[in-house]
């Protein structure tokens, strides 16, 4: 079995195959540690974390245990907390908050552990299809070589080996977001497991996100519409600086920070591949879609994703005559979830989702509902989906018909303190 790619979704296959028995070998083109976004993990990638024996080795790491998230208007100066143990059939009240070059590397070397082989710093360069298996082309220290697997996983990322050799890369052309960030030290953050959670800040054509990464740093960013950071004729680091300043709420958290790394730009990241399989191939975690950071859908679709893979490829390997029928089932779930997070996204970026947001209202078990979303519970659960679907409805009333406070989401122009120089503490 060969997987082209180590981070989430490739380890999280890689593990299982392994430990399952299969030999498996993972190609990764970078060498990890190495430092990548994403840094909020949500409590449904629980299960699939004790299912891997991982832990033990998060709190070792020193990962900061996550109870929730906190959404915050721009034009307010306090917002809705959302805590994952009050959501719907709620079984874990706290997630993790990581380092993905830390996490992604702890990952990769518990996929060796599992007894995967591993080669880092090792692209894919080409790919041959048969019948009784495929044939990939490797690159390694400025030398080819060839080796033969029954199976391929595709979980290459956004870079798509698979999707690109059979041009089935499809991007959302309402949704050419771009995102600014970077590591701060000494941003405030409230005492208890307040301080923990994930804050977002949604203004009129962005939204912000501050998540608390250690004691001391916590990852600030904004998304936008490509088009109007193009036109701004900024720099990065200007942008962000500028974009952080005009916010009241982030602006008061941010008086004492200073920024600890450089300033990071991703554009385009929304995209989804229109098949997920085919003789000999599957695709799995960024390789497959992804939708958008909000929400942290990234890794959890990602761990979601490479464990399903794992599983169906077990069930296949021990009965080749099922692989049809298996791999649609996979193909079923994991586009599943990605609709869910779709339509969350679609309404996100509506003003009348976060006016109906910031005015809860204890009905219908809606909140709990909303809730087990937020936290990853992208299941065929009936009692979640006809919650959402009151909620949505809501949503739509909302814009014509208002049932809760409209808001301007834009903040008030009085604005604290400039923060500090945009110099780096690196």
């Amino acid at each position: 079995m060969a997987i082209i790619g180590g981070g989430p979704a490739g380890s999280t296959a890689a593990a299982l195959l392994a430990r399952a028995g299969r030999r498996v070998i993972v190609f990764e083109r970078e060498k990890f540690p190495r430092f990548h976004i994403g840094e909020s993990l949500l409590p449904f990638s629980m299960q699939a974390f004790t299912r891997l024996g991982l832990h033990e080795k998060f709190l070792r790491a020193g990962f900061i245990k996550k109870y929730g998230g906190e959404i915050i208007g721009a034009c307010c100066d306090t917002g809705t907390k959302f805590y994952f143990k009050d959501g719907y059939r709620s079984q874990t009240d706290h997630a993790y908050q990581v380092t993905r070059g830390d996490f992604d590397k702890m990952l990769l070397d518990h996929a060796t552990e599992s007894g995967a082989e591993v080669h880092e710093q090792t692209a894919v360069d080409g790919i041959e299809f048969s019948n009784d298996g495929v044939e990939l082309t490797i690159k390694s220290n400025g030398s080819s070589d060839s080796i033969r697997a029954c199976y391929v996983v595709d979980a290459s990322g956004r870079t798509s080996v698979l999707a690109r050799h059979f041009k089935i890369k499809k991007t959302y052309d309402h949704l050419h977001k771009l995102s600014l960030f970077a590591h701060y030290e000494g941003v405030w953050r409230p005492t208890g497991i307040d301080g923990t959670l994930t804050v977002l800040v949604r203004a009129i054509d962005r939204w912000f996100w501050l998540i608390p990464l250690s004691d001391e740093r916590t990852s600030v960013g904004v998304v936008l519409d490509s088009e109007s950071f193009r036109k701004s004729k900024l720099s990065a680091e200007d942008f962000l600086q500028q974009a952080l300043t005009e916010q009241r709420t982030i602006a008061k958290r941010m008086r004492n920070a200073r920024r600890a790394s450089k300033v990071y730009v991703e554009a385009d990241f929304s995209y989804r591949s229109t098949r997920l399989y085919g003789d000999r191939w599957l695709l799995t975690g960024d390789a497959a879609g992804f939708i958008d950071p909000i929400f942290s859908s990234g890794v959890f679709l990602a761990v979601f994703s490479g464990e399903k893979c794992a599983d169906v490829l077990n069930e296949v390997l021990d009965c080749p005559s099922k692989a049809k029928r298996s791999f649609a089932r996979y193909e079923r779930s994991v586009n599943r979830a990605m609709d869910v997070y779709l339509r969350f996204v679609n309404a996100w970026y509506t003003k009348e989702f976060i006016e109906v947001f910031l005015a809860p209202r204890n009905v219908l078990g809606l909140a709990p509902a909303v809730n087990a979303v937020l936290g990853g519970n992208v299941g065929n659960s009936f009692p979640i989906r006809w919650r959402m679907w009151v909620f949505y409805f809501l949503v739509w009333l909302q814009g014509h018909h208002p049932i809760s406070p409209k808001l301007t989401l834009v903040p008030r122009k009085e604005t604290p303190a400039p923060l500090e120089p945009a110099g780096t503490a690196l």
